[in-house]
Order: C-alpha cells, then sequence, then structure tokens
C-alpha cells in the first residue's frame, strides 16, 4: 500500500521556510519586496537586515557568484539548531549553479536539508548545522 502524500499546498511560504511570529529573523540580501512584507507580517519583532548575534533562520539572498562568500558568514551567526535559507538562481545556466551553492553550504559546515519554491527565478534551500555539530557552537 502506497503512502499518502502530504499535502502542503494550503500553507504560506512562511510556515514552509519555518517561520513563527516569535522567530529571531536575519536577513542578508536585497530581497522581493513582497518577500519583505509578508514576513513582516509574519513576525512579531522585525528581521535583522545586518548579522549582530545569533538567529533561528537567516533568509540569504544569492545573485552572483561573489555572493557565496556570505555563506560561512550567515552560518557563524545560526543559533544551533537555525536554519539558513539560501534563495539563490535557478534552471540551466544559473549562475552561481545549484552545485555551486551545496559546495559552499557544505564547505561552510552546514547541511542541505529541504527545497522550496520561491520565485520564478530563484530556489530556496535550506542549510543547518548537522546535528553531530550542534554542541560543538
Amino acid at each position: 500500500m502506497k503512502a499518502e502524500e502530504r499535502d502542503y499546498s494550503h500553507r504560506s511560504l512562511y510556515d514552509k521556510l519555518g517561520v513563527q511570529a516569535d522567530s529571531r529573523v536575519a536577513l542578508v540580501g536585497k530581497h522581493d519586496d513582497a518577500f519583505l512584507h509578508g514576513l513582516a507580517t509574519a513576525l512579531e519583532k522585525s528581521a535583522s537586515t545586518q548579522l549582530r548575534t545569533t538567529y533561528d533562520i537567516i533568509f540569504l539572498r544569492i545573485d552572483a557568484p561573489r555572493d557565496l562568500a556570505k555563506i560561512p558568514v550567515a552560518a557563524d551567526h545560526l543559533v544551533p539548531n537555525g536554519k539558513l535559507w539560501i534563495f539563490h538562481p535557478k534552471g540551466k545556466g544559473a549562475s552561481p549553479s545549484d552545485s555551486d551553492v551545496r559546495a559552499a553550504g557544505i564547505g561552510a559546515g552546514l547541511v542541505d536539508n529541504k527545497i522550496s519554491g520561491y520565485t520564478a527565478s530563484h530556489a530556496a534551500t535550506q542549510y543547518v548545522i548537522p546535528v553531530s555539530q550542534r554542541s560543538r557552537r
């Protein structure tokens, strides 16, 4: 018997990204106005636009290969069970490619464990600190 597929179509993007009203959130890079507005509505406190402390969720937008250098910086600002969502170009010929983003995430000591749709031009991939490494941070 085949297991029933879960239906996530009723969930908002912010639910899919794990945003809760009390989440401590930071934004890195230039994000779409619609995303920023929806995020502000979902949060009790405004998201930080600078990495000053540690955060439950960091949204990092990557638009060019030079932006990959922001991944390890963002990783250093995650709480041990935090999430780094990287919004990166998608499709054939994307630069940086999915594999470039993944290599940078792994190089920063993270693992990717979830993908979500974001926009027509960008995918969203979640990176986390491996469970075995969380007590060391």
